[in-house]
């Protein structure tokens, strides 16, 4: 796991992954502009009140949120869009270093799409039901270890699809899922680090890849 994550920080340092790496972060920034000016928009619009401090205090209180929202949600809102580069991400590591094996199969863009949706979706929806747990000790814990699970499912199905149907990649994952929820505490542990789980999603992309690699073989 440890060998898979430096190459995955390796595979990020090089120019044709930041390339990449910007385009995702840089739509992600967009959206939350455009939510930004929208909620601005319609607040000036329909929020009327009888003193012009408070409207401007308003403003600002709104702002504010949406700022920590952009802080908080940034990791599956970027994820969201990292499903636009998968292929991107998985074909330069392949090509870099496991030249000899044979390339993955491009996914379609529906499904490229959908998957980055529903692993936004699914971080989102746990992040929002486990927020709670964050007053009381064990909530980090829980956090971690359900990240962990959710983020190696994810995305290791997302790559072992590019080499074989979604059946026979269900029963890869289920035969190893404890070393795969394992190698998911890594990613897991940087999606809860302010500023780093910005290249969470990138990142466990090439980082399961190496994992599956080291699983597939055996199996091929």
């Amino acid at each position: 796991m440890i060998e898979a994550a430096l190459k995955a920080v390796r595979d990020m340092l090089s120019p044709d992954f930041r390339r990449i790496l910007w385009k995702s972060l840089g739509l992600t920034v967009l959206l939350f502009l455009i939510l930004l000016v929208l909620v601005q928009t319609a607040l000036s619009l329909f929020a009327h009140l009888p003193w012009g401090w408070l409207e401007t205090a308003l403003a600002w209180l709104t702002g504010l949120g949406l700022f920590a929202a952009f802080l908080l949600l940034m990791a599956p809102v970027t994820a969201l869009f990292a499903g636009f580069f998968l292929d991107d991400v998985a074909e330069l590591v392949e090509k870099r270093d496991y030249p000899a094996d044979p390339p993955g199969r491009e996914a379609p863009f529906l499904t490229s799409l959908w998957m980055g949706v529903e692993t936004g979706l699914i971080m989102l929806i746990a992040f929002l039901l486990l927020l709670p747990l964050w007053f009381f000790a064990i909530g980090p814990v829980v956090m971690v270890a359900l990240n962990a699970w959710l983020l190696s499912r994810e995305f290791f199905l997302m790559i072992a699809t590019r080499h074989m149907p979604m059946r026979k990649a269900k029963r890869l994952r289920k035969n190893h899922r404890l070393r795969l929820w394992l190698a998911g505490l890594i990613p897991a542990l940087l999606a809860h680090v302010p500023l780093l789980n910005l290249f969470v999603p990138l990142f466990a992309t090439a980082y399961f890849v190496h994992i599956f690699k080291r699983i597939a073989k055996p199996a091929a």
